[in-house]
């Protein structure tokens, strides 16, 4: 694991070492362990990398590497099957100095030039600088888990694993991307390719680029996507058994590692299955780390010890209080983009917890999406069923009995309000589920040209596309796609590397979004209304290893309490943030409004999300805009 970056002259003007050098120092948490800086002979192009050593801790895996004296290569991730892929490259002649996972890459595109990016199982962002082409190759995995952020203009290339490494150019002017920022404030992140950097973008999952140097050119490709046009005929027996094979393959290669390693442990269906597979394939104690609540609606503790207990792990627990909201502004300037996701907080106090103990960890990032896990897709179920048997074109009264026998839901009282929604195209109401603000609330309370404030178009395009004939599989397809990459694997990524702990995830090895993707929507979502079941086929095949109670408890979801937590010290603290006359907010939103938030919000009127976001938003205005 490591941090990368990069400058490409497009013109005649040469590298400076310092520039590079103020990159990597800003890079410095993702690779504590050796620093290293390349500048090409005619001083066009220069590679920095940072790392943190996983596996051949010796100098051997120095960065950036040369290979046959033709390749360059800055690397962050892992590749989980360089092993295979050694073995097969040395029946082709080829010989390795080191036992890294970089020099496979190099060999790889040595013999598959782009085309190496199918060999690879792992988590990574690298460029290689090909001087034979005289082109900067850099590719992104195929889900999102390691970032790629970069700049382009008529003179040059930047790149970097932060944003803020290349806000320290000569070259880079900060301005504000409101397209974003509409953005933003719908999903609580910026999708890809948007970063909320006017100029600065990020190289979407499963991407590779091209800087051909001589055209002064970038280019981009897809190389891979998820396909969920083609569903299986196993039976619900063999399906079970072959998720359960292919997670625990996916567990075991991540857990190779010359250094110490653990998991992170909720208690949930998906942190207790991952533990689980650790525990079948590990002679030793497996390290867990769990994070507390006072309010006993968060609090998963006693989930996480029955697991804990089962396996014999090492447990460590830590509790999290109003009070440590604190850290947000350090927070908000590390994940450098506005950002919504109050779990960060969280997340990053475990990090920080478990870096004390360890230097790798395993989550159970992508359960959800991958097996539709979330409450909103029992919506969808419903909506689409709804669409098949044109219950919206029916008399109110007609259709109230007819959504009661079939939902088992009284909806008599808002009836018209909920049909008058299943008459709008499926993406709008899928959005409605998933949004901080809608349009109407945006336009409200921004002042910023506020006939654009839209971001319908950004989802539509994907629902519009042909993923498969169930309308069902786009919803799942717009999780993987964007909310998992810029939302979950932004959080844990940065909260993981700014303590130096390097996080894996089994759910995303390829082969299990693969296999998901083949399961029909009907065996994950299993029932209607209350008798509804979520990871249906999942929970099936965990069985036998994860606690019932466990299993089929209510899902709690990793976050904070923010309803109540706004109604103490952080709506305080907020207050004294967004409601500042020095507030750069009141530059761009109705402050009026702001107010109102907080004179409203109550557990029955729960602000909480909106006001986060607002918070983070000004708190990253102060971080990045404040000169």
């Amino acid at each position: 694991m490591c941090g990368i970056a990069g400058k490409v002259y497009l013109n005649s003007n040469q590298i400076d070492t310092n520039s590079l050098q103020s990159m990597s120092s800003l890079l410095a948490h993702r690779g504590p362990d050796d620093e290293g800086i390349y500048i090409s002979p005619n001083g066009n192009v220069g590679l920095v990398n940072r790392r943190l050593a996983i596996q051949d801790l010796s100098k051997n895996g120095h960065m950036p590497m040369d290979f046959k004296n033709k390749y360059i290569i800055t690397f962050n991730g892992e590749i989980y099957n360089f092993l295979t892929l050694r073995k097969k490259l040395e029946k082709f002649g080829y010989k390795f100095k080191s036992k890294t996972d970089t020099e496979v890459i190099l060999a790889l595109y040595d013999k598959y030039k782009t085309s190496c990016l199918s060999h690879l199982n792992g988590m990574f962002a690298f460029a290689i600088y090909d001087k034979t082409k005289n082109i900067l190759f850099a590719a992104r995995d195929r889900i999102g888990e390691k970032p790629f952020k970069y700049y382009f203009s008529n003179n040059c290339f930047i790149f970097a694993s932060e944003l803020k490494a290349i806000l320290t150019q000569k070259e880079i002017k900060k301005d504000i991307d409101w397209d974003a920022i509409c953005n933003y404030l719908t999903f609580g992140y910026c999708p890809a390719p948007q970063t909320g950097f006017s100029g600065i973008q990020k190289l979407p999952p499963g991407h590779y680029l091209i800087c051909d140097i001589n055209q002064k050119k970038l280019s981009i490709f897809k190389y891979w996507d998820i396909d969920f046009s083609n569903k299986t005929d196993l039976t619900t027996t063999e399906l079970q058994q072959k998720i359960i094979n292919t997670l625990e393959s996916a567990t075991k290669i991540r857990m190779i590692s010359d250094v110490p390693i653990g998991a992170f442990l909720s208690g949930g269906v998906d942190s207790s299955a991952i533990v689980a597979m650790m525990a079948r394939n590990s002679n030793k104690k497996i390290n867990t780390f769990t994070i507390g609540f006072e309010d006993e609606e968060y609090d998963e503790r006693k989930y996480a010890q029955k697991v804990s207990k089962r396996y014999n792990t090492n447990h460590i627990e830590l509790m999290a209080k109003p009070a440590d909201v604190e850290i947000l502004p350090k927070l908000v300037y590390q994940y450098e983009e506005p950002y919504a996701d109050s779990s960060a907080v969280i997340t990053y106090m475990i990090s920080n917890l478990a870096r004390q103990h360890v230097t790798v960890i395993l989550n159970g990032d992508g359960g959800d999406e991958n097996f539709a896990g979330y409450e909103r897709y029992r919506r969808v179920k419903r909506d689409v069923l709804i669409d098949k048997l044109a219950i919206a074109k029916l008399p109110s009264q007609i259709a109230a009995k007819i959504l009661f026998r079939l939902l088992k839901t009284n909806l008599t009282k808002r009836v018209e309000k909920f049909l008058a929604k299943s008459r709008l195209p499926l993406y709008q109401r899928y959005l409605s589920y998933i949004k901080y603000f809608d349009n109407k609330e945006k336009n409200k309370i921004v002042k910023f040209h506020p006939q654009e404030i839209n971001s319908d178009n950004f989802i539509k395009e994907v629902f519009e596309q042909k993923i498969s004939d169930d309308s069902r599989d786009k919803t799942l397809y717009w999780d993987l796609k964007y909310y998992l990459p810029d939302d979950l694997l932004a959080k844990v990524d940065i909260a993981s590397m700014a303590v130096s702990l390097e996080a894996r995830a089994p759910f995303l090895d390829y082969r299990m979004i693969a296999l998901s993707a083949s399961i029909p929507f009907d065996m994950k979502v299993k029932g209607f209304g209350k008798n509804t079941q979520y990871k249906y086929i999942l929970k099936k095949a965990l069985e036998p290893y994860v606690p019932k109670d466990n299993l089929y408890r209510q899902k709690k979801g990793f976050s904070i309490p923010l309803s109540k937590w706004f109604s103490g010290k952080l709506g305080i603290y907020a207050k004294s943030i967004l409601l500042s006359k020095k507030a750069h907010i009141n530059n761009y939103f109705e402050k009026d409004e702001i107010k109102q938030m907080f004179e409203k919000h109550n557990v029955l009127n729960d602000f909480g999300p909106k006001l986060w976001s607002l918070l983070t938003l000004e708190l990253w205005f102060k971080n990045y805009f404040n000169n």
